[in-house]
C-alpha cells in the first residue's frame, strides 16, 4: 500500500494541482492531509473541495482559526482567516455547497492512528497548535525527547512548520538531502515532518510531500506554476507578502 502524506496546502491551489498529478502518476493509493488545506492563499474553496476526496483530513490551525477562533495569529494571518470565512459563506454560490465545505471541516479530526504510525497536524502532544521547530533539537532537547514520548507507535508524521525532515533520537534533525530523500523506518522513534504543499519555508519554493511504502519513507519536491499561484492572489484583498514569499520558500 502506497501512501501520499500531504500537509499545509494554505489554499494554494496551482501547487495543490500540481502534487495531485504527480502523485496520481506515482501509483499512490491513497491520501492523507495533516491539515491547513485553507489559510493564507487565495482559492480556499477549491482546496477543501479536493481534499473531500482524501482518506483522512486532520485538523490543521487554520481550519481550527476558521471554525472557531485565530488564537496565536499574527494581524495578516488574522486577516486571511477572516476572509476564508467569508469565501466559504458567499453568497455568490449555492447554499448547499457552502454547507458541504462547513461539514468537511467539521469533520476533520484532530489525529489519526494507524498501525505503526501516528499523523497530527501539529505534535502528537498537542496536535493541532504546538510546534516542533528544527532548533529545538539543540535549544530544548528535553521538549524534543517529551514529544518522543506522547505517542504510542514509532513514527509520526507532522506538518505545522512548512520544512520537511525527520527528527530522530538523539535528539538531532535529519534533513531529506542527508538521506538522498529515502528514510528508512525501523531504527528507533522518528517524528516526520512531511514539509508543505502550499507554502514551504526552508528556503526551496517547490512543493513538498511524502510517499510512505512499507517501511521507507520518500520525500519528494514538485515545481509548481507559482507566478500563477501570484496572479491569483492579485484577486483578493489578502496581503501581498503572502504571495511574494512563495517565490523564496519563506
Amino acid at each position: 500500500m502506497r501512501t501520499a502524506i500531504i500537509s499545509d496546502i494554505h489554499a494554494n491551489l496551482p501547487a495543490l494541482e500540481t502534487v495531485l498529478a504527480d502523485i496520481a502518476g506515482a501509483g499512490v493509493d491513497r491520501i492523507y492531509c495533516l491539515g491547513d488545506v485553507i489559510g493564507y492563499g487565495p482559492q480556499p474553496r477549491e482546496c477543501l473541495q479536493l481534499s473531500q476526496k482524501f482518506e483522512v483530513n486532520l485538523l490543521g490551525n487554520h481550519e481550527e482559526a476558521v471554525l472557531f477562533d485565530p488564537i496565536g495569529f499574527n494581524p495578516r494571518a488574522k486577516a486571511a482567516v477572516e476572509w476564508t470565512k467569508q469565501q466559504l459563506m458567499s453568497s455568490d454560490r449555492p447554499r448547499e455547497e457552502n454547507a458541504s465545505l462547513w461539514k468537511h471541516l467539521d469533520s476533520m479530526k484532530q489525529t489519526h492512528e494507524e498501525g505503526d504510525i501516528f499523523l497530527a497536524h501539529g505534535t502528537p502532544r498537542e496536535p493541532t497548535r504546538e510546534y516542533l521547530f528544527v532548533q529545538d533539537c539543540k535549544d530544548d532537547p528535553a521538549k524534543v525527547n517529551e514529544l518522543f514520548e506522547s505517542y504510542g507507535p514509532s513514527t509520526a508524521f507532522v506538518g505545522h512548520t512548512h520544512v520537511a525532515g525527520i527528527f530522530a533520537e538523539g535528539p538531532r534533525f535529519i534533513t531529506p538531502k542527508e538521506v538522498d530523500g529515502k528514510y528508512q523506518l525501523g531504527s528507533g522513534n522518528s517524528i516526520i515532518n512531511v514539509g508543505s504543499v502550499g507554502q514551504p519555508r526552508d528556503g526551496d519554493p517547490r512543493a513538498s510531500y511524502v510517499i510512505v511504502e512499507q517501511d521507507q519513507v520518500e520525500f519528494r519536491r514538485i515545481a509548481y506554476p507559482i507566478e500563477e499561484t501570484m496572479r491569483r492572489f492579485k484577486r483578493t484583498p489578502l496581503p501581498e507578502n503572502l504571495a511574494l514569499r512563495l517565490t523564496e520558500g519563506r
